[in-house]
């Protein structure tokens, strides 16, 4: 039985990656007359905040685990933060990427020293493969969003919200793929409103948690420029942390996402990639009512150098 998340688990993560990693900083920023916050996880060492999990996954590993290495299975930004807390722990790791990743986050795994096993998306299912590999190697899985200790180190981030703020927020905006940020963050901070923002097309974690029960992507579910908000479900985990602690799903178009990355650019001097900049499109676009304690999550800035000069091009 996999054990959950805590709130306990949260603050024992924070603790942890306080000692290795500052505070990223929370910025003001004025959204359609209302002044609020941004929390630029994209300015991690690994530009997202997916290095939060990664870090407290592995160093929950005990010392068998070590020993045999962990496989992950990421478009990129997990794939990043499992390979950066897996060298600094001297821990082998392998991960199960998309051929079609961007090639920014490719080469950043590769450079952590991570060993890549690449898949066709769409065609193979990316879970079968980390089996495979696992079933042949053997090691570790570190799930992206499934994991309770995952979920504990992405809430992390509610943590340092809340002592940057001196106070938990009313409302947190936050990019989601699987759920694993915003289940964290909903442990993190109880009292806080928590929005799940997805890709139009992608909403799962939206959909199940207004159906109660775990809803799969359309096998025509449209093309997203959102490369780190696509698992095609949720885990009943993640459902079961955020049900009755998460508001209904909100869903974005990639030309609301590029709107966002053009103003994190324009008024925040921030590169931020097409899913780290979910949320902010929702706060954009007025889809999510805004406070002057709301906090917007920035979640990455890996992104493609040729696209984003194209999306801060356009008008």
């Amino acid at each position: 039985m996999i054990r959950a998340p805590t709130q306990a688990g949260v603050h024992d993560a924070a603790q942890s990656i306080a000692q290795i990693l500052p505070a990223t900083p929370l910025l003001p920023v004025e959204i359609n007359g209302t002044s609020c916050w941004v929390k630029a996880e994209n300015l991690q060492p690994i530009g997202a905040f997916k290095i939060r999990g990664g870090w407290w996954r592995l160093s929950n590993l005990s010392a068998e685990e070590r020993a045999g290495g962990v496989v992950a299975v990421s478009s990129g930004n997990h794939a990043q933060g499992v390979a950066w807390a897996a060298r600094r722990l001297n821990i082998k790791a392998t991960i199960v990427m998309p051929r079609d990743a961007p090639q920014v986050k490719l080469d950043g795994t590769r450079a952590l020293g991570a060993e890549i096993v690449l898949y066709d998306r769409p065609g193979e299912d990316r879970d079968e493969v980390a089996a495979n590999v696992i079933a042949q190697q053997g090691g570790t899985l570190v799930h992206a969003f499934g994991d309770p200790w995952v979920i504990e180190g992405q809430g992390s981030a509610g943590i340092e919200i809340a002592a940057q703020l001196g106070r938990q927020p009313s409302r947190i905006l936050a990019c989601c793929g699987g759920g694993g940020l915003a289940a964290g963050l909903s442990l993190a901070c109880p009292d806080a409103e928590i929005y799940a923002v997805e890709p139009t097309g992608w909403d799962m974690v939206g959909q199940a948690l207004a159906s109660g029960e775990i809803i799969s992507a359309a096998p025509d579910a449209p093309v997203t420029i959102c490369d780190a908000l696509q698992p095609t479900a949720t885990k009943q985990i993640n459902l079961d942390v955020l049900s009755g602690r998460a508001e209904p799903g909100v869903a974005v178009s990639d030309k609301e996402v590029r709107a966002a990355q053009r103003l994190a650019f324009s008024q925040l001097r921030l590169v931020v990639e097409p899913g780290g900049a979910a949320a902010l499109a929702a706060a954009l676009a007025g889809k999510v009512p805004l406070y002057s304690d709301t906090v917007i999550m920035i979640t990455g800035g890996n992104t493609d150098p040729s696209q984003f000069a194209e999306t801060i091009a356009m008008q």
